[in-house]
This record gives structure tokens, sequence and C-alpha cells, in this order.
């Protein structure tokens, strides 16, 4: 993997500017260029959803996040750094419905929702993304009114 450096100055990026550009790709839909700073062994958690593993979980929410919300927009409202290398990204996930999404069928509704990411960074490479968002307030704007079995409106 190759480090990502500041245009031109052959640095390494500060963990912020690695989380700012992570997040800055997502939101242009440029999921490949988003993970080429993750390492093939990050961690991932994604509290809401219950989901853990290697970058493929990430991966695979942003790329259904995406289909779901073609206008899909993520406003990064605050970062804070770390002494330890990790990074706080709190952010909101906005668009409107066109394809079932975490099993809530679509209904065309638009959903914005606070999240929160936690990036652990290591030089220029994310070696960890933990997120937290409310998953019952995500299912409430999608209109879902039976957690029991989400996929039925």
């Amino acid at each position: 993997m190759t480090a990502v450096a500041d245009a031109g100055s052959g640095h390494a990026l500060a963990p912020a500017q690695v989380a700012a550009g992570f997040f800055a790709a997502l939101g242009r839909g440029d999921i490949d260029t988003a993970f080429l700073t993750v390492s093939p062994s990050a961690r991932v958690v994604l509290h809401a959803t219950g989901q853990q593993g290697g970058p493929e979980v990430a991966r695979g929410f942003f790329a259904e996040a995406l289909a779901a919300f073609p206008d899909l927009m993520l406003t990064v409202q605050r970062t804070v750094g770390c002494a330890d290398g990790k990074v706080l990204a709190e952010l909101i996930f906005e668009g409107t419905q066109a394809a079932d999404f975490l099993g809530a069928i679509n209904q065309e509704k638009h959903l914005d929702i606070e999240q929160a990411w936690l990036l652990s960074i290591d030089g220029d490479v994310i070696t960890g993304l933990t997120a937290y968002w409310d998953q019952n307030k995500l299912y409430r704007r999608l209109a879902v009114k039976r957690l029991d079995q989400i996929a039925i409106a």
C-alpha cells in the first residue's frame, strides 16, 4: 500500500487529513479511492448494525448506502484529533431512499441521520473504523413500522 502524501511536499498527512480525504472520497461516491488508505487488516465495527470484521464490512456498508441513496451527502460537521492517532468524525448522512437499505424497503423517504466514526490511523493508513448511529431513528426516518419484520412497512 502506498502512503498518501501532502500534494507535492512528500510529507505524510496528519490523521485528520487522512480522515477528511476518506470521507471526501465517500462523499463523491468514490469507494475505491476512499479505501486506498484503509489497511487490508483494518478492524471495522458498525455498532448500529452489529457488523464487524475487516474493511469489506465498511466497504459493503458504503456500497449499499450509495446504491440506496444515489444523492447521498456525507457532511462532516466536526472532527476531533487525538494524540494517539485516532480521529472522531461527526457527520450527517443524508439522502432520499431509492432502493432497499439495511432491510428497510424503499419508500422514497428522505433520511438524515447523525453518525460518529472513530478512525484509528497509523501514519497515512486507516487501521480501524468504528461507527455509531441511532439505528431506531434511522428506521423511523425510513418509515419502518415493525422492527421484528424490517422489510414490512
